[in-house]
């Protein structure tokens, strides 16, 4: 079967899927207070889910990762980590994994390792309680912390990912390199994005350039960089004094969309080419209309070949250039 490739000859290998628009926190970086929900008729059931992935891996997706809101409080979520991980067995699939809050890692972390699963992502922005809690309205860090134990007891590699929020995390910059040391675990910096419900005044308040970031980062370690590649946007540097491995996104300083391997599929079965652009494809209908999954291939095949090049986002000139009007919630973290 000819596999997906895009106007720009970029193979995609990479499918991260949102299972729920539905979250425990309200991070103010990613949802409203307030949210609307959508209705449950709207998502894609979990069989939905399982035939839409596995179409894409009948296409050449190799990689799968599942995203939300939060998906670990999507009901019944483990049937379908379950079903979906057959891919895993036939090599059809070579990683499944998932970007998650941690707060429901402490129930599921060894369930999640026995089917399959060897790394986690988790969003941490500070270890400091008070700030955690005013960043995510809703959440509580000992919770948090005690799932990443869980997640790291159960064999399940950690990957703390943390936006960095000017005015609001830099100086835990060295704390969080020195906790992520000590307990092994690899560390991604991410540059606020501008989506959703933000005003510009907000974000250009919050936005803090990774490669700020670095550069404090250099005057105390030697930062050496690595060519490794993990499928996704970040670039690494090993720390030298401490052996760990730090990662950089930077979809604003710099732009990774030469290299872009993967789409993205909303909860309700929007696929969206390209996280910073509106155009999308509806995958639901085509789902439901037939038993057969021809016209999901057809859809699938047409929406790719539109991809775009690149992205739009930019900050420059004190103005939000390419704002995404809806919440990163909606799309998956």
């Amino acid at each position: 079967m000819t596999k997906l490739i895009d106007p720009f000859a970029r193979p995609i290998s990479y499918l991260r899927v949102s299972v729920t628009d539905r979250c425990d926190f309200r991070c103010t970086y990613c949802m409203a207070e307030h949210m609307q929900f959508l209705p449950k008729k709207d998502l894609l059931t979990l069989e939905e889910l399982d035939r839409l992935c596995s179409t894409f891996i009948r296409l050449g997706v190799e990689k799968l990762r599942i995203t939300g809101g939060e998906p670990l409080v999507r009901r019944d979520i483990m049937t379908f980590f379950r079903t979906i991980s057959r891919h895993l067995e036939t090599g059809a699939l070579k990683e499944l994994t998932l970007t998650t809050n941690g707060s429901q890692l402490a129930r599921f972390a060894s369930e999640l390792a026995a089917i399959g699963i060897r790394r986690v992502n988790v969003s941490l922005d500070t270890l400091d309680a008070a700030k955690f809690q005013a960043i995510t309205r809703w959440g509580r860090l000992p919770q948090v912390l005690e799932g990443v134990e869980a997640a790291k007891k159960a064999g399940l590699r950690v990957k703390i990912n943390t936006v960095a929020l000017k005015g609001f995390n830099e100086e835990e910059l060295f704390p969080l390199l020195d906790w992520c040391a000590a307990e092994d675990h690899d560390l991604t910096f991410i540059e606020v994005m501008p989506m959703g419900e933000m005003g510009e005044e907000m974000r250009l308040d919050q936005y803090w350039p990774l490669k700020d970031l670095r550069a404090r980062l250099a005057e105390r370690y030697t930062l050496t960089e690595l060519s490794e590649r993990t499928g996704g946007p970040a670039r690494y540097v090993r720390v030298e004094e401490t052996g760990q491995k730090i990662g950089f996104i930077t979809p604003l300083t710099h732009n990774f969309c030469e290299s872009c391997n993967r789409v993205r599929v909303t909860c309700t079965g929007e696929l969206f080419m390209c996280l910073g652009q509106e155009d999308n494809a509806d995958l639901r209908a085509p789902l439901r209309a037939a038993a057969d999954d021809a016209p999901l291939e057809s859809a699938i095949r047409a929406a790719i070949a539109r991809k775009p090049k690149g992205h739009d986002f930019d900050y420059s000139r004190q103005k939000v250039r390419g704002q995404v009007s809806r919440h990163m919630s909606h799309t998956g973290g």
